[in-house]
């Protein structure tokens, strides 16, 4: 009786008249593909239209004199980068990019882990420090530039006071060559921290406290559960921090635009900022193409090493 019972209320799929698969699929597929497109259209307009015609057009124009006030292109092959490569600014472009990148990044991650572990303890109003901390990532770099502007100015400069009430006299900060980058670099380190703190905040929050509670009964040190629990449980949000870092250094430029215009003699003049001067002063748009494929070239070489470091990682995880 009771399997009579079941076998009326589970009716038999073979007596059912099922629509053929392939059919079903297609006309659901359809609908599922049109709404797709429909959502995704905005998104790929704006990809095509302000990214992929704008890549594309440099990479052709790299290898061309284009003038682009009479409108005329000619090719010239190689000649752009022969050019660029023999360029003393250009050169030492790369170098301060990278120096820039070099103290920038890791300095930054440094501190910004610091913070991290230290605002993710219970103190009170911990929610306004991690607001300040986080404010100068989303302030405008502009604004930022002025106010350390003043704090590098010689004369009435709040860094130069310092030393002076110390017995010492600051140098001209923004105006000589040997601390004009250091300068650059600390702007761009204390702007660096927010973004860092906030990613590694997350991560922390994601660590098991059984962990330490369990590292706290075995008579581990704070420093040790630091070294042994904290530090490896990071390593993913490490190495996404450290690559985001570094693609954000290679483009550095509002800083130096403010602070410094690439002066004094060229000392802070990052790729990023030779590029707008070759393109918008000198007007030469086929060698700002050539220096920006290699600028590319830069941070798709960078991004390949993420995408391996970071495979690497989710396959050992």
């Amino acid at each position: 009786m009771a399997s009579t019972v079941a076998s009326e209320a589970q009716p038999s799929t073979a007596a059912a008249p099922v629509p053929p698969r392939g059919r079903r699929h297609r006309r659901l597929g359809w609908e599922q593909r049109r709404a797709a497109w429909l959502m995704l259209a905005p998104a790929l307009v704006h990809l095509i239209w302000w990214i992929g015609i704008p890549v594309v057009a440099t990479f052709v124009l790299a290898f061309t004199n284009y003038d682009v006030l009479a409108g005329t292109a000619s090719f010239v092959g190689f000649d752009n980068f022969v050019e660029m490569f023999s360029d003393d600014v250009w050169n030492g472009a790369i170098w301060h990019t990278i120096v820039y990148t070099f103290f920038t990044v890791p300095v930054a991650m440094a501190i910004a882990v610091i913070v991290a572990v230290l605002l993710n303890q219970k103190l009170r109003a911990r929610a306004w420090y991690r607001a300040a901390f986080f404010l100068p990532h989303i302030t405008a770099t502009v604004a930022i530039a002025m106010v350390w502007m003043w704090m590098f100015e010689p004369r009435v400069g709040l860094f130069n006071a310092i030393l002076e009430w110390f017995g010492f006299t600051g140098p001209a900060w923004l105006s000589d060559p040997n601390t004009a980058m250091p300068a650059v670099i600390v702007v761009g380190v204390w702007q660096g921290i927010g973004l860092k703190m906030l990613i590694y905040l997350a991560a922390l929050q994601s660590i098991p406290t059984e962990l330490y509670e369990a590292a706290s009964i075995d008579g581990a040190s704070k420093r040790r559960q630091f070294w042994s629990i904290t530090l490896p449980l990071l390593r993913p949000a490490t190495f996404f921090v450290f690559v985001v870092s570094m693609i954000g250094a290679f483009q550095v430029f509002e800083q130096v635009y403010v602070l410094t215009a690439g002066g004094p003699a060229n000392a802070t003049t990052v790729m990023t900022y030779e590029i707008y001067q070759t393109a918008f002063s000198e007007f030469r748009i086929g060698l700002a193409c050539a220096q920006s494929v290699v600028l590319f070239a830069f941070l798709l070489v960078l991004t390949l090493i993420s995408r391996r470091m970071t495979g690497k990682d989710d396959h050992e995880t």
